[in-house]
């Protein structure tokens, strides 16, 4: 059966497909058959990243595929391991359709309150419309330093939402190897891959139990 998991914002810049890209990369390589829904039709950005990971001529990370309807993606993805469904960069109708269909909700989240207060309010608001509480999970990016993450988790958790262990730090060699195609996992720097490993693992672990 495949699993399927929704990734989620109710803005943009927080590094929802930043954290797409990385999960699909680890589950490629844990030889799970990966697809990709990228809901985002204006901008594409999942689909036009692994464009460019095609053209550097590095290795794919599963069947990548923009669509319009939830119902397409469930469609397309029989047979695979694993659906990511990259959402857009704001809360819409779509949002709560992935979250009634997704085995595991991730919202991806900063570590300002412009980030944490707007990350609850939409998780409070998946609630309210009857999805699971213990679906949602909350993870920590962009992140300056252990003091800001750690102040930002207090600050979920106290409004009773999951928050994974770990974050992925503010790294300039992030963006620089997404610019080319690779993920977080894949810059040129192996103690900046480190950080950022044990976290994609941790997150991989709880998609597998799910």
């Amino acid at each position: 059966m495949t699993k399927i998991l929704g990734l989620i914002s109710q803005k943009g810049g927080v590094g929802k497909s930043t954290l797409a890209r990385a999960i699909a990369c680890e589950a490629q390589k844990a030889e799970l058959g990966v697809k990709i829904a990228d809901f985002d039709l204006q901008q594409g950005t999942f689909t036009k990243w692994h464009q460019r990971r095609l053209q550097a001529d590095l290795n794919e990370v599963g069947s990548v595929e923009m669509f319009k309807s939830v119902r397409a993606a469930l469609e397309a993805a029989d047979g695979f391991d694993l659906l990511i469904m990259d959402g857009e960069g704001r809360a819409s109708e779509k949002t709560l359709e992935i979250t009634k269909v997704a085995d595991l909700v991730i919202i991806p989240c900063g570590v300002s309150n412009d980030d944490t207060e707007p990350t609850c309010d939409l998780a409070k608001a998946l609630v309210d419309k009857g999805i699971p509480r213990k679906k949602i999970v909350v993870t920590l990016s962009r992140v300056g330093s252990d003091a800001s993450a750690n102040r930002a988790r207090e600050d979920i958790e106290a409004r009773g939402f999951m928050v994974v262990d770990g974050y992925i730090p503010e790294k300039t060699s992030y963006s620089d190897a997404q610019y080319v195609g690779k993920s977080i996992l894949e810059t040129r720097h192996q103690s900046v891959n480190d950080k950022s490993q044990s976290f994609i693992d941790t997150l991989i672990e709880i998609i597998l139990k799910v």
